[in-house]
């Protein structure tokens, strides 16, 4: 992921100016890097450990947005459409 695009993702999800590390900000870029291994993987469908990194970070959204679901249901729906997750 490129700094230009990890910026434009920053500020379309922060909550506020310097809002870098809100749970919907870390959602969503993780999002764009399960998407951007994804689909290294239907080029490489042999690359293990890319595949264990892709589990993990895919661990690691299931656990913020479990978070947020039980912290902030509003904004965890919200999150979720704008994203097109599902549940």
């Amino acid at each position: 992921m490129k700094r230009a695009q990890k910026k434009k993702i920053i500020s379309k999800y922060s909550q506020h100016e310097k809002d870098t590390g809100s749970p919907e900000v870390q959602v969503a870029i993780l999002t764009e890097r399960i998407q951007e291994v994804q689909d290294h993987l239907s080029d490489h469908p042999k690359d293990n450990h890319s595949r264990r990194g892709l589990l993990m970070m895919v661990g690691k959204r299931r656990k913020l947005l479990n978070y947020m679901r039980l912290n902030n249901k509003d904004v965890y729906d919200e999150l979720i459409t704008k994203l097109k997750l599902r549940k």
